[in-house]
């Protein structure tokens, strides 16, 4: 008389590879990621129309809707001297919609006086 053979139990699957796969794209995307530094403060870009989009450089000049201006760490009047000893090449200009124009105008005024040759204004499309 022959006996069944008892079933051996089934082996848990072995999760540790896909775990070390999961681990290893997480460092991968934390390593290449780009974060970008918050806004100095908050700021509503202006409406226009146009195709053209404003390239973003890596300097930018925020200024809010009261004039105050921030560009890296630096805030206010340190803004320009900063900005004549880097000589960046192109500026990204995010102004305040609410900024007066005068004061906008003062502003460009200041900037091309510093040397820089390319201004680019940040807008929203309407």
């Amino acid at each position: 008389m022959r006996f069944p053979r008892p079933c051996r139990p089934a082996r848990p699957a072995n999760i540790v590879p896909m775990i070390n796969i999961v681990f290893l794209l997480l460092i991968f995307f934390l390593l290449t990621a780009t974060l970008a530094p918050p806004d100095p403060f908050e700021v509503t870009s202006p409406a226009a129309t146009g195709e053209a989009a404003a390239d973003a450089g890596t300097a930018t000049l925020h200024v809010a809707a009261d004039g105050r201006l921030a560009y890296r760490d630096l805030r206010d009047e340190d803004v320009f001297a900063a900005l004549a000893a880097s000589a960046p090449d192109a500026l990204v200009l995010r102004a305040d919609a609410g900024l007066d124009g005068a004061a906008f105008a003062r502003l460009v005024g200041r900037l091309a006086g510093l040397g820089i040759p390319d201004l680019s204004l940040v807008v929203m499309q309407p």
